[in-house]
């Protein structure tokens, strides 16, 4: 009977409804992508300045550089600072 217990509550463990699989640096690395880019076309148009833009982009072709060698985790901090430079938040890995 215990047998059977445990491995029904092994189960229920394991099919969890609603449960995500975690995001992967790769992953991470490409939304921070998609959204720096987004933001960069937001920003740009109101008036940010031409050398806040020009640091910005500096910043995206190097975390860019850092996602495609495998150092995902130095793309996704240099993707945060860029976006932070344009007042964004970088979405978080639990949304």
């Amino acid at each position: 009977m215990g047998a059977v217990i445990g491995i029904s509550l092994a189960m229920l463990a394991v099919a969890q409804p609603g449960a995500e699989a975690a995001v992967t640096r790769s992953e991470y690395c490409s939304r921070l992508g998609l959204q720096l880019d987004g933001a960069i076309r937001t920003r740009a148009e109101p008036g940010a300045s031409a050398g806040q833009i020009a640091e910005v982009t500096a910043l995206q072709d190097k975390a860019n550089r850092f996602c495609a060698a495998s150092k995902q985790a130095q793309g996704i901090r240099t993707y945060a600072n860029a976006l932070k430079l344009l007042g964004v938040t970088p979405v978080d890995l639990d949304q």
